[in-house]
């Protein structure tokens, strides 16, 4: 027998919300597919490194992580990334590489077409 729980962080509640409600006024299946990762327990989420965000982001992408990301590795590209959290090294490395990092909502509020973004995890 499973046992089913409930979100209940509030923030994650209503970004759900608003990722489901922005792929239907965009059809941009990209933010239906976030979402319904997000539904996922947090066990189930990924953690990406640096080093794994330098092998698969091209410079000037965006990558987006519907998890953490982490510090391992080295940064080298000048690359945005957009997550649920991220370690505080991690910030530290992706602030020397040139690149930036943000939330989801962020992302989602300047590109609600979901053109040009490297899902990662």
């Amino acid at each position: 027998m499973t046992r089913r729980t409930k979100k209940t962080n509030p923030m994650l509640i209503a970004l759900i919300q608003e990722l489901k409600k922005t792929s239907a006024e965009n059809d941009a299946q990209i933010w239906k597919d976030i979402a319904l990762r997000l539904e996922k327990p947090l066990r189930n989420w990924p953690n990406v490194n640096l080093e794994r965000i330098e092998r698969y982001v091209q410079a000037n992408e965006v990558a987006l992580i519907p998890g953490k990301v982490l510090s391992t590795g080295h940064l080298t590209k000048k690359v945005s990334i957009a997550a649920w959290a991220f370690s505080e090294t991690a910030v530290q490395k992706i602030k020397k590489a040139g690149g930036t990092h943000m939330t989801i909502e962020k992302l989602l509020k300047s590109n609600p077409k979901g053109k040009d973004i490297r899902i990662l995890g």
